[in-house]
């Protein structure tokens, strides 16, 4: 019996480590992109379309709308990676992540281009289908910001 627990720990550690590394890494590569022009012409869809972010876009610009989105996937990717040695911060990167997931999560309601056309019955395009990815995004920022907080509970 001692062998499986040790086994579904290990899975578990892995499993975890994993999730950590994989969302650090989409945050800080999908940040870069955000300081590319045809990254900022990718994202316009869902700006326009999204009453509050089409406000901040009239307001700063696109460009500079999209280099701030940049900015804080980069920021949140940073503090999420510093748990070994910071895990409050680490904690509050997720949450922050988790609350930039649920907002790209809207964007499925508010951008026409989500979903296909002319269909029956409701099917993602390809812009739906690089938001909804980040269901599973918001997941792995949730995990990682329990797995921080215990960790801060124990220091």
């Amino acid at each position: 019996m001692g062998g499986r627990d040790t086994t579904t720990q290990n899975l578990q550690t892995a499993g975890a480590a994993t999730l950590r590394f994989g969302l650090v890494l989409n945050l800080l590569l999908i940040g870069r992109l955000k300081f590319e022009d045809y990254e900022v012409d990718n994202i316009r869809p869902m700006i326009v379309s999204s009453p509050p972010f089409a406000r901040l876009a009239t307001r700063y610009g696109e460009r500079r709308l999209a280099r701030l989105i940049g900015i804080s996937e980069i920021l949140f990717g940073s503090l999420i990676a510093a748990r070994p040695f910071a895990p409050r911060a680490s904690a509050l990167g997720s949450l922050a992540a988790a609350g930039m997931f649920a907002t790209t999560l809207s964007f499925l309601v508010t951008t026409p281009e989500a979903w296909q056309e002319k269909r029956r019955e409701p099917k993602l395009s390809l812009v739906g289908q690089f938001l909804i990815k980040d269901i599973v995004l918001l997941g792995a920022a949730l995990v990682t910001a329990a797995e921080a907080l215990r960790e801060a509970r124990r220091s």
